[in-house]
């Protein structure tokens, strides 16, 4: 059976590129793209009315009209019982402790590469398995084999050449800054090349985490890139 999944992202770059991503994961399908709460709980409620139920929300927790979590609350106020995974950069313990709470069954930080994404919905989709193929009484053997599947079992590669810690240094170093840094100068505050420093900048550009922008000013008369955090 095919997952329905309805992505929840306000920023309109990283909305498609998650949807992108969900397109290319088998057994996953998008039944559409929400910007804010109020769009993901009309969207929901016509895709209820219509006898297409979503299956799973990828929720972002900052959106323009209200917290993810306040949504995640009057979406189950609803009564809609779709699954949940927050794909966010809040980092705040306090968040991951309430998504969990209200249900969030796995949670996936920002930044990240589409093999990070395609194993969370795999591990998803095992789980959906599981629990369709288990009998209508389970034991306890079979409850932790259901909630095992949702355990991460490794960590999806990044591309060749980068480390999760020089992604996280390059992504700190581009958040702090409000103005974007070029690569030159994410190479100097961390202490990278400025060729890998430009590598991780690309990859977070990539991503729809990062926008680049022509910086004016610099020596030799030619603009350099600045990125920014988005």
């Amino acid at each position: 059976m095919t997952v329905r999944v309805l992505v929840v992202e306000d920023e309109v770059r990283a909305a498609e590129a998650h949807a992108s991503y969900v397109g290319r994961v088998p057994g996953f399908e998008v039944a559409g793209i929400a910007h804010s709460a109020a769009a993901t709980l009309r969207l929901l409620d016509a895709a209820r009315a219509a006898a297409e139920p979503v299956d799973l929300l990828l929720l972002d927790m900052h959106l323009p009209d209200g917290h993810g979590l306040g949504l995640l609350t009057a979406v189950r106020a609803a009564g809609h019982l779709c699954d949940v995974i927050a794909v966010t950069a809040a980092r705040d313990t306090d968040v991951v402790r309430h998504a969990v709470a209200q249900g969030v069954v796995l949670y996936l930080l920002k930044p990240f590469t589409f093999a990070t994404f395609r194993t969370k919905l795999e591990q998803y989709a095992t789980y959906r398995d599981s629990l369709d193929s288990a009998p209508r009484e389970v034991v306890q053997d079979e409850v932790d084999r259901l909630l095992g599947s949702l355990r991460p079992t490794g960590t999806a590669p990044l591309p060749k050449g980068m480390s999760p810690e020089t992604l996280r240094d390059v992504t700190t170093a581009v958040r702090a800054a409000s103005d974007g840094l070029s690569a030159s100068e994410v190479a100097a505050t961390i202490g990278i090349s400025r060729v890998t420093a430009r590598r991780y900048l690309e990859h977070l550009a990539a991503g729809g985490l990062a926008d680049r922008q022509p910086r004016y000013g610099g020596g030799g008369g030619r603009p350099e890139v600045a990125y920014r955090w988005r």
